[in-house]
């Protein structure tokens, strides 16, 4: 019990110190929250990007396009080759008339021109769709495909897709190191801005001193001033973050750009990255505050 009552004393002790020294308070704060703010835009950049990362992965399509006059036992032959192969996740075989049948349906033009073509007149190729394990892989799925006896030429936008997959990667790199290096600069900034109350403490701190105060019954006031500091800081980036996310959502449809580049839905997202920031505020606010106790204070 008397473990508990000293430990709720100090939290209240540290939540009156945080408006008794107002300024330098407000100082703290203001510096997590700008901090903040830039962390929430990294880490929705992040988490956005793997999301587009991982929907080119799924929907990137290796077309295999077959010899004019392909008899259906080559074609067998060719499924069964393309199932055997270790980097393939999928495959689906369309003939010539499926392929016709679906252009006619996705644009009435093409359903003009092509609503009198018979089987003999179609001029399409029979062709396998083939989805890869893995995308970095797709260059040699797509070459030992194109080998294969029967096959007249294969498609999967190559180098569009491993330039968009290597700038995904990129920004991928960046947001991490942004976000680390945001997070050690504010926990530095914190700290000395915690120095300097300390330093107009002193007096108190000596007084605590020559009641018989431990080291730790000194220090923990000042961490839990940190973690009140880090919540605090987290309040505003948090709102920000739900309200900018979810109206830039729904202003764009989901998407950005195009359909093919989605936005993760804000709901459960923006409670993960709230927790995220709360989280981040409050370690990097009690950081800052056992950094600056224990170098600047002498305990």
């Amino acid at each position: 019990m008397k473990a508990f009552r000293i430990f709720g004393r100090n939290i209240r002790d540290a939540f009156k110190s945080v408006f008794r020294n107002f300024s330098l308070s407000l100082a703290s704060i203001s510096c997590i929250t700008i901090t903040l703010l830039v962390v929430a835009v990294s880490i929705i950049l992040f988490y956005n990007v793997n999301n587009f990362t991982s929907l080119v992965e799924k929907d990137v399509t290796i077309v295999a396009f077959l010899d004019k006059n392909i008899k259906q036992d080559k074609i067998d032959e060719i499924e069964t080759k393309i199932k055997t192969m270790s980097g393939v996740a999928s495959y689906d075989f369309r003939s010539k008339d499926q392929i016709k049948e679906e252009m006619m349906e996705s644009s009435s033009d093409f359903e003009n021109i092509m609503k009198d073509w018979s089987s003999e007149e179609n001029p399409l190729y029979n062709a396998i769709q083939v989805k890869v394990k893995d995308i970095e892989q797709i260059n040699k799925i797509a070459k030992e495909i194109e080998d294969m006896e029967g096959v007249s030429i294969v498609k999967y936008g190559e180098g569009m897709v491993e330039q968009l997959i290597g700038a995904f990667d990129a920004v991928h790199k960046i947001t991490i190191g942004l976000v680390i290096a945001l997070i050690i600069v504010t926990a530095f900034l914190i700290s000395n801005t915690i120095k300097i109350t300390i330093f107009s403490r002193q007096r108190e701190i000596e007084i605590m001193r020559l009641v018989g105060a431990s080291n730790l019954n000194i220090k923990i006031p000042f961490i839990m001033e940190g973690l009140f500091l880090g919540a605090f800081g987290a309040i505003i980036p948090i709102i920000a973050t739900i309200y900018g996310y979810t109206t830039i959502y729904h202003h764009f449809n989901g998407q950005l750009f195009s359909p093919f580049i989605k936005l993760l839905a804000p709901s459960p997202f923006m409670y993960y990255v709230s927790l995220i920031l709360l989280g981040i505020g409050i370690l990097v606010g009690m950081f800052g505050s056992w950094r600056a106790v224990r170098k600047y204070l002498k305990i």
